[in-house]
């Protein structure tokens, strides 16, 4: 099929698909309870269950991560968004605990498909200004339709009649429509293989030497900002209903919408903002953000849960859009879509891992003293972000005053 779309159309759809595939990760954030009630599992199952995204991520990032830089970006991402047509199916059909694992799974599966090669495909797009413009058009699309999906999510769950199939059913529709778009944009690979026979799927997610350095600011940044904002997307329904008394769907998905909602609107705002900047600034404000949501659970406050929230969402623009933005900026051309995966199973790992060692604390001890630990955890990378990033800009001028 050739291609039709271009420029700017072509760009926004590359844009759209890797925002339509994330909406399937925050889309089943709102029902969690509900399933936990239908299925009658606990609350460490249901960090389980969310975590087995990050796992199916992972798999797909380290397997194929460098894919699109192969075949091409629109050869990787229409299988992809055939994968979460499948997750929305065993989502939709569900009958007990075990197919949401494999639902999770497949859609981090999809997602860990399309992440890499979307995200060059947009860069790839961008033709002024590559790495800034692309990096804020790609958090800013991401951030949107995990608002969206939140929301759409709890007000179905709430309202609507169905609510553990409607949801997956528009979502359904959704991919369907980007399916055809997606099929009709330009691609940007242009040395790519003619066979799958020519495709390599040995694991080769790694950092070139020369940029290892670099790489691990935004990486410990990132895997920080994913860890709190994973809190907010497994945990935040089961959350406001045990700690803040709150059991309106709707509210629950509004509440991650307004984390991602904010974020987009900072990403968006903040385009212009330096690199270096934009990521010791969010690393600096989740000090900020995590202290907050200690406190809204300590005081049982929705009041500053909601600032709290806020916070957290322009921590998480600024420090995923600067991490991502020096990321396009360090990797090469031929090797973009590789470095990109090995950051992006930086992040899949933060959403995971820590939201686990929630739900274990919570079960051994109690949810306050599981949020501490979270808040303590993503605050020490924090401060370890800040200062490997300023101990490099030091050494670096000081390099230069030598000269």
């Amino acid at each position: 099929m050739s291609s039709k779309l271009r420029g700017r159309t072509a760009r926004g759809a590359a844009a759209a698909d890797l925002a339509c595939m994330y909406m399937g990760s925050t889309l089943v954030t709102p029902l969690y309870v509900l399933y936990q009630e239908q299925f009658a599992f606990s609350e460490l199952t249901l960090t389980l269950i969310f975590s087995a995204y990050a796992v199916g991520n992972i798999v797909s990032l380290f397997v194929l991560g460098r894919l699109s830089d192969q075949i091409g970006r629109r050869r990787t991402a229409l299988p992809a968004i055939g994968v979460a047509m499948l997750a929305s199916l065993v989502y939709l059909f569900a009958a007990g605990t075990s197919w949401l694992f494999v639902a999770r799974g497949l859609s981090g599966l999809a997602i860990g498909m399309s992440s890499a090669a979307a995200t060059a495909w947009v860069v790839d797009l961008t033709r002024n200004r590559k790495e800034q413009r692309g990096a804020a058009i790609t958090t800013g699309a991401i951030f949107s339709d995990l608002g969206i999906a939140a929301l759409l999510g709890g007000i179905l769950a709430e309202y609507a009649p169905a609510p553990l199939q409607l949801s997956f059913i528009v979502y359904l529709s959704l991919l369907a429509i980007l399916a055809f778009f997606v099929a009709r944009t330009k691609d940007t690979v242009e040395d790519r293989v003619e066979s799958l026979s020519e495709t390599s799927l040995k694991p080769r997610i790694g950092v070139p030497r020369e940029i290892r350095g670099r790489f691990v600011s935004p990486a410990v940044t990132a895997f920080a900002i994913f860890a709190v904002s994973g809190f907010y997307a497994a945990l935040a329904p089961s959350f406001l209903r045990r700690d803040m008394d709150v059991t309106n769907l709707a509210v629950a998905g509004a509440v991650v919408c307004e984390l991602f909602v904010f974020a987009a609107i900072t990403a968006f705002a903040t385009s212009a903002m330096k690199v270096r900047t934009a990521m010791l600034t969010g690393a600096a404000t989740l000090i900020v953000a995590v202290g907050l949501l200690v406190a809204a659970q300590a005081l049982q406050s929705l009041v500053i849960l909601i600032i709290g929230v806020v916070v957290t969402g322009v921590a998480t623009a600024l420090g995923y859009r600067g991490s991502l933005q020096v990321i396009n900026e360090i990797a090469p051309k031929e090797k973009r879509a590789e470095v990109i995966s090995s950051f992006a199973i930086v992040c899949f790992t933060g959403n995971g891992v820590p939201v686990i060692g929630v739900g274990v604390l919570s079960s051994i001890w109690s949810p306050a003293v599981a949020t501490f630990s979270l808040a303590a955890l993503t605050s020490l990378l924090a401060l370890v972000a800040l200062a490997t990033e300023m101990g490099r800009g030091r050494k670096g001028r000081l390099q230069a005053a030598a000269r």
